[in-house]
C-alpha cells in the first residue's frame, strides 16, 4: 500500500510541473540533461523530453500520455525509444522490442505498425498529424498514408539515398536522409541550415511551427525552442 502511495505521489508532482509554459521548460530541461534523446513538441498540446535509457519529462501533455510514460520508466528495465505527440491528443510511445502504446491514432496506421510488429520489422520513426497523414519508417521498410505522400518520400530516397527519420504536422513535413533532406509547407530557415551544416547521421527530427529539435547518432543535437 505504502508503494502504491509513493508512486502516485510521484506521479502527482511530475503532472504539477506541466504548469510551466510550453518550450521553456523543454528547453530547461534539454540543458539538464545532457544525453537528451528525443522530444516531441506541439503549438498547443504540451511538450515532452527523454533521456537515457527510460527518463522522461513532460508539461501540458494528456494525462494518460504521461502516466504511461512514468509507467514504463518504473519497470526500470524497459527502454522508451521514441515519442510523438499531435495537437489534438493523438500520442505515440515506442519502447522496448519494438512494443507500441498509442491513443486515437488512425485505423490504417495502427495496422501498419501491427504488420511491422508482425514482421519483427523494427520501427524507428512513427509521425503524424490530425489531417490523416502518417509515416512509418522501418529497418527494413518505408509506408505512409497516401500514394502521394510515399511517392514524395521515394522521391527522396532516389536522390539523396536512405530515410533516415522524418516529421509531419498539420502544415509542413521534412524527411531526413543519409545524403540530404526535404521538405513543404513551413520549415524554419535555423533548421535548413542547421541540417544543411550538420556533417553526422540524424536519427530523429521534430518540428512544430518555429520550434525545432534534432539529435544525431553521434550524439550531436541542435534544437530551437
Amino acid at each position: 500500500m505504502k508503494k502504491v502511495i509513493l508512486l502516485f505521489v510521484s506521479f502527482a508532482m511530475v503532472l504539477c510541473m506541466q504548469a510551466e509554459p510550453s518550450h521553456k521548460f523543454l528547453e530547461k530541461q534539454i540543458g539538464k540533461h545532457k544525453n537528451c534523446k528525443s522530444v516531441a513538441i506541439t503549438k498547443k498540446n504540451g511538450d515532452a523530453l527523454l533521456y537515457g535509457d527510460c527518463g522522461w519529462a513532460t508539461t501540458k501533455c494528456p494525462v494518460a500520455f504521461s502516466r504511461k510514460l512514468f509507467e514504463l520508466s518504473e519497470w526500470g528495465d524497459t527502454i522508451i525509444q521514441d515519442i510523438h505527440l499531435s495537437e489534438l491528443g493523438r500520442w505515440f510511445i515506442l519502447y522496448g522490442n519494438n512494443q507500441v502504446s498509442s491513443y486515437l491514432l488512425y485505423e490504417n496506421l495502427e495496422e501498419q505498425i501491427q504488420r511491422c510488429q508482425e514482421k519483427k520489422d523494427n520501427i524507428t520513426t512513427v509521425t503524424f498529424n490530425d489531417k490523416g497523414d502518417w509515416i512509418v519508417i522501418c529497418e527494413n521498410s518505408l509506408s505512409a498514408s497516401s500514394d502521394d505522400l510515399m511517392d514524395w518520400l521515394s522521391e527522396g530516397c532516389q536522390k539523396y539515398g536512405q530515410l533516415w527519420t522524418a516529421c509531419v504536422t498539420d502544415n509542413a513535413a521534412i524527411a531526413i536522409y543519409e545524403f540530404g533532406f526535404k521538405y513543404w509547407g513551413s520549415i524554419p530557415e535555423d533548421l535548413k541550415n542547421a541540417l544543411r551544416t550538420c556533417k553526422s547521421d540524424v536519427y530523429t527530427v521534430k518540428i512544430a511551427g518555429n520550434a525545432w529539435f534534432f539529435k544525431c547518432t553521434n550524439g550531436y543535437w541542435r534544437c530551437h525552442l
